[in-house]
């Protein structure tokens, strides 16, 4: 991943709602990478520390539509945290 051409849009709690972001920015056509420290992506999920922590990334040309997108679906249902 070029850190010139992807953005972090948002940063969640536990790989399940990283990987419900990532679904729904997918089926809008906006590639996605996730990055979790390896600890915190482990049988036993782990949340101390930050540790569960998943950073949501994008490319750069989409970050709009992406972050409209998380934000409009984390009003309804308030598990995302989108970074402005």
């Amino acid at each position: 991943m070029d850190s010139l051409t992807w953005f972090k849009i948002a940063e969640v709690q536990g790989r399940l709602d990283a990987d419900l972001a990532k679904s729904l920015l997918e089926a809008n056509d906006i590639p996605v990478e996730l990055i979790q420290e390896a600890l915190g992506h482990s049988l036993i999920p782990v949340a101390i520390d930050g540790l569960g922590r998943v950073q949501i990334f994008v490319p750069k040309d989409k970050t709009t539509e992406a972050h409209t997108l998380l934000k409009d679906f984390s009003s309804s249902l308030l598990l995302f945290d989108p970074l402005s």
